[in-house]
């Protein structure tokens, strides 16, 4: 077999899908105080896509150094979501998103509380008002005081 040469090839490993998503999203909760929380959509930056993972930028936002962080994308793709084995409740990346979630509006406005308690005091059987009106009156007033958690 003096005459015979052959070639090896490398195996190549399959190529990456490139209809993977740039960003992932997910969700932060701002508790402020006692009186309501905001949740806000975070975005993360997609930092390199394999088979098996998509690694992300974790501090994305944050000053610093990129922190990578990954999800399966098998259960990313196949469902929309992944969950991050390693993640708290509280982290923003604990849950992620192909497309950008939608999230419950903020807290209404405080109603204003001297405009409350005038029309209360409208709605008094002495000033000519019903006792219905007054009742629903006051407990609008009443709420709103509540909410606002102070006595003016």
């Amino acid at each position: 077999m003096s005459g015979s040469s052959y070639t090896v090839q490398a195996a190549s490993r399959p190529a990456a899908v490139s209809s993977a998503p740039d960003v992932l999203y997910g969700t932060w909760q701002n508790n402020n105080g006692d009186t309501y929380v905001t949740t806000e959509v975070v975005t993360f930056p997609v930092l390199k896509r394999t088979a098996r993972r998509i690694y992300y930028d974790r501090a994305a936002g944050r000053h610093g150094s990129p922190e990578p962080g990954f999800v399966d994308r098998q259960e990313l793709e196949s469902t929309g979501q992944a969950r991050r084995r390693s993640a708290g409740w509280w982290d923003p990346d604990a849950v992620l998103y192909l497309e950008a979630p939608d999230v419950a509006p903020g807290p209404a406005a405080v109603p204003d509380l001297t405009q409350l308690k005038a029309a209360m005091a409208a709605a008094h059987p002495d000033r000519d008002g019903t006792n219905a009106d007054f009742i629903a009156a006051r407990a609008s007033y009443e709420r709103a005081r509540a909410q606002a958690g102070g006595t003016p």
